[in-house]
């Protein structure tokens, strides 16, 4: 029996950029060594229907994309699948050319065929060759007339190594309206819903979902295979730690498949990732990568670590990303021919077996931000590798117009990655995770931005207060957050369009030719910035003046920590855009979180290997589905 791995698929939006995740008519050529769109020949008409397209008379297009080349290499690394067939169905006069790449992106013609009329035409090829990288794709060219692509698939006669369906978990927190758009795609694709056991819906918010225009019908179409559970919001990781539970209870689910709400789905991106786990050698979790809701062909990672030294979570080749499919496809984007390996994946789509659940136990009790990470690197610890896929993938609103380490989010921010680092860090006293954080401090400080350093000064101490206090504040830490914002009038974004506000003496605008040329110092010069600037900040009150008025107004994109603190006050754009900030200089406030911060940090330094064995010896309970039983009857 043949089981189908990958459908070449195309987008139904009629949205133009969209068109280079999935099809390639593009001619390229490459000029001082960086890609360049010699003619764009992509037109939206051509596309017939999801599996369908046209091929101009005269013209190429390329199937060697992100979401229709087949991703070899990941393929031969984690399955024990050897061989693939490719078969392409046409219509008309066309030549197929079938080629593969290497970890380094060279490119290598494997087959051609030239076809008539209706045709099938199946390549057998091996997966042998792609222990380091590596792609496999095609392309077709139309003759004198023009050619239909009628469908084509990756399918292997290979039994999985699984059988078992996913279901899904979606956790929400007043985002109706895209939950509805979401469970419309999964009810208009029986081909994904083929591999779905349950849809668990956990809705956390007061605008609900099935008060949602839409949501009658869809959850008629969905039927019994949709279930909806209603709870106290628990943020993120108290929804999925939800679904995951609901799921335990699925005798016909071998996994469970995370989806944020803010998100757009690709229903082949669901299919894939579930057939990927059923064929894995041993169990994996396959995350799935995030594309740009509001630029949607930019992506915004392709596999994502965690450094031990600092204990931080970032991209690998983070200079490289976010990488724009707009402007340089896979064909003519090297580096995305390797096989990368992660440490973790966002939740905003990852798929997890649960035989990995039934050994590590759920999400960690954090609420928000480091529950994916902590999980993936706790089941990693247990045998269970996480997989970024590529061509799995969905859109998300990224944090381009965001910055939650000033709001209230730096408190998880600064908590969960601690705890995070207690529980699984191998570095004597956390490396340099508490160096950085007293860094983070230091930096607001100087900032002027004494809201989150009240938070993070706040995190600390639920720290050393132990483990207990992850439950015990759950469903009150982000309120409590929240309120803290009322007595620090920095965070107040000032939208009124009858007054606008101006600076004594102007806007500072800084000439940049990238982002990563900065005039930031280093070495000696950083040590020494740091160290004046925290002493003026000590000795010096602020000009009454500059407190009357913000002394110097700056961009969201010029206000950089070793800028603003040179002055006593300025006036600094919200990161989305919407209004702006008023910073100002308070020398007392200073002083007291200044000396706060460093005895905090000392502190956990101090005490580091005695608060790693509690939350260590603590963890199996904080993550049992009977501790996460009990939440959820508690917040009923």
């Amino acid at each position: 029996m043949a089981h189908v791995l990958q459908n070449v698929v195309f987008p139904l939006d009629r949205d133009p950029d969209l068109l280079p995740l999935y099809a390639d008519p593009e001619t390229w050529s490459v000029i001082e060594n960086e890609p360049v769109r010699v003619s764009n020949r992509a037109h939206l008409g051509n596309i017939l229907g999801r599996h369908r397209a046209r091929i101009v008379a005269g013209r190429r297009v390329s199937l060697g994309t992100y979401f229709n080349a087949f991703p070899a290499s990941y393929w031969q690394h984690w399955t024990s699948v050897r061989q693939v067939q490719l078969t392409v169905r046409t219509t008309g006069p066309a030549t197929i050319l079938v080629y593969r790449s290497n970890g380094s992106g060279i490119r290598q013609r494997v087959a051609t065929r030239e076809v008539t009329g209706e045709s099938s035409t199946s390549f057998d090829l091996d997966l042998t060759q792609y222990s380091d990288g590596g792609w496999i794709w095609f392309d077709i060219v139309a003759d004198e007339k023009h050619a239909v692509l009628e469908g084509a698939e990756w399918t292997t006669e290979q039994e999985p190594a699984r059988t078992g369906k996913a279901s899904l978990g979606i956790t929400t927190y007043n985002k109706p309206d895209y939950c509805v758009e979401t469970l419309r795609a999964l009810a208009a694709s029986p081909d994904a819903l083929e591999f779905v056991d349950r849809i668990f819906l956990i809705d956390q918010g007061t605008q609900l979902v099935s008060d949602q225009d839409g949501y009658d019908d869809v959850a008629a179409d969905l039927g019994e295979t949709l279930q909806v559970i209603r709870q106290a919001n628990l943020g993120g990781s108290g929804g999925f730690a939800r679904a995951m539970h609901e799921t335990l209870q699925r005798p016909e689910s071998d996994f469970v498949q995370l989806l944020d709400d803010d998100v757009r789905l690709e229903p082949e991106s669901l299919r894939r990732s579930i057939v990927f786990g059923q064929f894995a050698t041993s169990p994996v979790l396959v995350g799935g990568h995030m594309f740009d809701l509001l630029d949607r062909p930019k992506l915004h990672g392709w596999a994502e670590v965690v450094d031990e030294g600092p204990f931080m979570w970032r991209n690998l080749y983070q200079e490289k990303m976010p990488h724009d499919f707009g402007v340089a496809n896979l064909r003519q984007s090297t580096l995305l021919h390797m096989r990368m390996d992660s440490d973790y994946n966002g939740w905003w789509m990852c798929l997890i077996p649960l035989d990995a659940i039934r050994e590590v136990g759920l999400s960690l009790p954090a609420f928000i931000k480091w529950d994916d990470a902590e999980f993936c690197l706790r089941a990693g610890e247990a045998g269970f590798p996480t997989v970024s896929m590529p061509g799995v993938a969905l859109w998300h609103v990224s944090w381009v117009n965001k910055d939650d380490t000033i709001d209230w989010q730096a408190y998880f921010h600064a908590r969960n990655r601690i705890v995070a680092g207690l529980l699984h860090s191998n570095a004597p006293r956390g490396g340099r995770l508490l160096t950085h954080s007293r860094r983070v401090d230091l930096k607001h400080l100087m900032m002027m931005q004494y809201y989150p350093v009240a938070l993070r000064a706040r995190a600390l101490r639920d720290v050393l207060s132990g483990p207990a206090h992850m439950r015990k504040n759950l469903a009150t830490a982000m309120p409590a957050a929240r309120a803290l914002a009322a007595q620090y009038p920095e965070t107040v974004i000032h939208r009124d369009p009858t007054t606008v506000l101006h600076s004594r003496h102007g806007r500072r605008v800084y000439k940049q030719l990238s982002k990563n040329d900065l005039d930031n110092p280093t070495g000696l010069r950083l040590r020494w910035f740091t160290l004046s600037t925290l002493l003026s900040h000590w000795l010096h009150k602020p000009q009454q003046s500059n407190i009357d008025q913000p002394e110097v107004e700056f961009g969201k994109e010029d206000a950089y920590w070793w800028r603003v603190p040179a002055f006593d006050s300025a006036l600094v754009s919200a990161a989305d855009g919407s209004g702006k900030n008023i910073y100002t200089r308070n020398r007392r406030q200073y002083r007291q979180m200044l000396q706060e911060t460093v005895r905090l940090h000392s502190e956990l330094r101090r005490r580091w290997p005695e608060l790693q064995k509690q939350y260590r010896e603590a963890l199996p309970d904080l993550v049992s589905p009977q501790s996460w039983q009990q939440i959820f009857e508690e917040k009923a």
